[in-house]
């Protein structure tokens, strides 16, 4: 949609306990939380009645901490979670509208295994399943499959655009109205309308068909996370989101529009891929009572837990003054989210410390503020062409997605920014993207 009719997408991001570091200390949440079935239906429900578009399970394949320094592992409550695909096709028949995206790995799985099971959550869920693409960075996670080390950068891509296309052909082996099951004749299906992938490759040899019929949604939803030249192609080529982080507004909007630009090469207008930052929100009644709820999470924070966080993304500071400046160490895990922090580090001259209170409140932009100061900033982003909508990356959960419908929501209703009620039956149709038309 375009102009006045133009609407905010929303997402709600639930894993662990919340985004913020320490979230699973603070008294309000159930510390048993992660493996907990209701405790994530509560939330998933409340965004259904909320009517945001979807709800989203990011996801490792392993503990992909280290204990470095030494005891921070223990302090780590990341480490028990529930199978995301799992948990989705559980809330998908305890829901009735909300999308239901969740992560899987193209490094270390097969592509006839996704395939089918996003299509099993798309049928099941009556057409609301969304695969959420990423590659694996980890050596933790490469030490679970038969691996002493994980794929390079540049195989790792390379893999993962096989492994969607290979994907997409299994989802179209059979065209939408393939399936007589005519009784009286015995013909099941059209034989006529069966597509056999038989697709050979570099990385993947897969004959097909898929044994599943075409999905409600035609395929399920495809999301994309990638923030480096390799991930911004794969999105621009099969995603119909994109998962961004970005700090401010300057670089949303360069983003936004690198990634819009690149969508014509591939016969693909602007409104067919929503490009949704991620961003975590404290608010409440006024401005002070959000800083009183950031603070109180800050005070939380165990340096160990923070210094061990910084190394997933910066690298071992351990051996650096945590008063000090944050030094760039080079050979980061995922290079995207190091450029991105050791810029704002530079910009606003952040000791270590204050760099680990910041990411410990999470790597996403974070507004805080009164629900008219928060919407003003969101409005902003959607008006001046940064966002098309927000993942929704609470600090702790319930608590996050409790203030967002309190506060939050209404303040978008007045604006007429947001929805009062779903348009459609399935996550593609409240997202505004166009049918698919098959083979395309």
């Amino acid at each position: 949609m375009n102009g006045e009719n133009r609407k905010l997408r929303l997402g709600l991001s639930m894993r662990y306990f919340g985004y913020h570091l320490a979230a699973w200390r603070h008294p309000d949440v159930p510390v048993s939380g992660t493996l907990d079935f209701k405790y994530f239906l509560k939330s998933a429900q409340t965004a259904e009645e909320a009517k945001f578009d979807m709800i989203f399970f990011a996801d490792g394949i392993g503990v992909r901490s280290n204990d470095t320094p030494k005891g921070s592992l223990a302090r780590d409550a990341k480490n028990a979670e529930l199978e995301p695909l799992t948990l989705l096709a559980a809330i998908g028949a305890c829901t009735s509208h909300i999308g239901l995206v969740a992560t899987a790995s193209t490094t270390y799985n097969e592509p006839f295994h996704i395939a089918r099971k996003y299509a099993s959550i798309d049928h099941i869920s009556g057409g609301r399943a969304g695969w959420n693409v990423v590659t694996s960075w980890s050596e933790q996670e490469a030490w679970n499959f038969n691996r002493n080390e994980h794929l390079g950068y540049e195989e790792r891509y390379e893999r993962a655009d096989e492994f969607v296309e290979v994907v997409k052909k299994l989802w179209d082996s059979w065209e939408e109205d393939a399936f007589i099951r005519d009784k009286e004749s015995g013909v099941f299906y059209d034989e006529e309308k069966l597509h056999v992938a038989n697709h050979k490759g570099k990385h993947f040899r897969v004959r097909g068909p898929l044994n599943s019929a075409r999905t409600p949604q035609g395929r399920p939803i495809i999301v994309q996370a990638g923030a480096a030249e390799a991930g911004r192609e794969l999105a621009a080529r099969s995603a119909d989101i994109v998962y961004s982080n970005a700090q401010d507004f300057e670089s949303a909007k360069i983003y936004y529009d690198d990634i819009k630009g690149r969508l014509a090469k591939y016969g693909r207008k602007a409104d067919q891929l929503l490009i949704m930052p991620g961003v975590t929100i404290y608010t409440g009644k006024d401005r002070q009572e959000a800083l009183d709820k950031f603070n109180e999470l800050e005070a939380l924070i165990d340096p160990l837990s923070g210094l061990a966080l910084l190394y997933n993304v910066l690298g071992d500071l351990s051996g650096h003054d945590i008063d000090g400046p944050v030094p760039d160490v080079g050979n980061q895990k995922v290079r995207s989210i190091a450029e991105n922090l050791l810029k704002v580090a530079r910009k606003e001259n952040l000791t270590i410390r204050q760099m680990f209170n910041r990411i410990a409140a999470g790597s996403n932009k974070n507004f805080i503020g009164s629900p008219e100061e928060v919407v003003d900033e969101m409005e902003a982003w959607f008006k001046g062409g940064a966002a098309d909508g927000f993942n929704i990356c609470p600090a702790t959960l319930p608590q996050g997605i409790d203030d967002f419908a309190k506060y939050i929501l209404p303040e978008l209703r007045k604006r007429g920014l947001f929805r009062q009620e779903y348009e459609a039956s399935t996550l593609r149709g409240n997202l505004g993207l166009d049918p698919l038309v098959f083979g395309k």
